[in-house]
């Protein structure tokens, strides 16, 4: 059994019983072999499915979502029109970020900028510890995503095209780290922002994050120094396209104010790339590439949303690091919500457990999904797990960095 189903099974005794979500919902209760509710067992063999089939990663996800959708309207009596209806806004958000920032990938890496890079790294196994670094920093006010599809164009060039799925998973991780302390790198932690949290006390989220990302960072590099080393000197003659890069600070920039003023980045994020077309060209090849793994997460977001998650073990410490390791497996945005909506947490451990956690498989946040889009080897749920082992472990540490350094305090529910 994979680490993907292994979780996903841990998830679905560790939610609550299926009766109470039936009555919950208004739904009459359907099987539960061994007191697991049967959509946890249908989302764990699509995950397994995901982890053994990877080649095939798109046609487990839609297959999946599709029997449970079946299931829950044909014999648990979900509408699917009013439910599908009500995660529209979601899944059209994500597929335009993930489409837009293809193309924000493809400007960037065609300013040659990324290889201008060694000129300020160290052409040593610090060089992507430095890179790793500045990717965790540039996601405390970009968007993840963007933060992880800058830092795999940069990687690219730095070592010639030669990334290591281990490294990759670096990148994966010290985007999410970076968004975890900031109430503006990534919608879990505005999230707890726009309910009350002070911004202050997500903050503290960095500690975690900061030890996560140096000891992910030192293996990561030291191991992607071995497997290739960094570029030493940009070539002779190199001149960076500095339009590109001004389209690709428009990008980032439109989908900032637009998730500030309308909670919808892809919006501007577009309005950006349309503008940017009278300047270069739209690559809309990138966006026919990307078509397939960006339905990939909207099946996998979907299915999730079918999961009967509709309460939370007590809070405690044990249940935000027990939040982290769901996240893996499950869309986090959901979990931040029950968590909120249950209250009593210490609400740094929370933005810390939901925002790096997804970096553990690659398909646990949208940024790794968005590398899965330009790495394909990064869709190998093995690889990724033996690899990058780091990643889990530096989870860990840096959980209980926070617990020993600033104590569980959580708020009076």
């Amino acid at each position: 059994m994979s680490s993907a189903t292994g979780i996903g099974v841990a998830l679905a005794s560790w939610l609550h019983p299926a009766a109470a979500d039936a009555a919950g919902r208004g739904l009459p209760p359907g099987p539960a072999p061994f007191g697991v509710p049967i959509e946890f067992v249908g989302f764990a063999l699509m995950l397994l499915g995901i982890a053994v089939f990877h080649r095939r990663s798109f046609e487990v996800a839609v297959g999946g979502f599709a029997a449970l959708l079946l299931y829950k309207t044909s014999l648990a009596g979900l509408d699917a029109a009013a439910h599908v209806g009500g995660e529209w806004r979601l899944a059209l958000n994500l597929f335009g970020l993930l489409l837009g920032f293809a193309v924000l990938a493809r400007h960037f890496e065609d300013s040659r900028f990324p290889e201008w890079l060694p000129r300020w790294l160290p052409d040593d196994w610090t060089g992507g510890f430095v890179l790793l670094v500045l990717v965790a920093v540039l996601s405390t006010f970009l968007d993840n995503i963007a933060a992880a599809v800058i830092g795999g164009v940069m990687a690219k060039k730095l070592y010639r095209g030669k990334v290591g799925v281990g490294f990759l998973a670096a990148i994966v991780a010290a985007s999410n780290a970076g968004g975890a302390g900031s109430v503006l790198g990534d919608t879990t932690t505005t999230m707890l922002w726009v309910a009350g949290v002070p911004a202050i006390e997500v903050a503290k989220a960095f500690i975690g994050a900061g030890v996560a990302v140096a000891v992910s960072g030192i293996v990561a590099g030291r191991a992607q120094h071995r497997l290739q080393p960094i570029l030493k000197d940009p070539r002779p003659g190199l001149v960076v396209d500095r339009v590109r890069l001004l389209i690709v600070a428009l990008m980032i920039a439109g989908a900032a104010v637009a998730n500030i003023l309308v909670d919808f980045p892809a919006l501007g994020l577009w309005t950006a790339i349309l503008l940017g077309g009278r300047l270069r060209p739209i690559p809309w090849r990138e966006v026919a590439g990307a078509f397939k793994g960006s339905f990939f997460l909207i099946a996998l977001v979907l299915a999730a949303s079918l999961m009967p998650v509709d309460r939370l073990p007590p809070p405690s410490w044990p249940t935000a690091f027990g939040l982290g390791l769901v996240s893996a497996v499950f869309n986090n945005i959901p979990l931040t919500a029950l968590a909120l909506f249950q209250g009593g947490y210490d609400w740094d451990f929370v933005a810390y457990a939901v925002g790096y956690g997804g970096s553990m498989i690659w398909f646990g946040s949208s940024a790794g999904v968005a590398i899965s889009n330009a790495f394909p080897d990064a869709t190998d749920t093995r690889r990724w797990l033996a690899e990058g082992w780091h990643v889990p472990v530096a989870y860990v540490l840096g959980f209980f960095a926070m617990l020993a350094l600033v104590g569980w305090h959580p708020e009076v529910p």
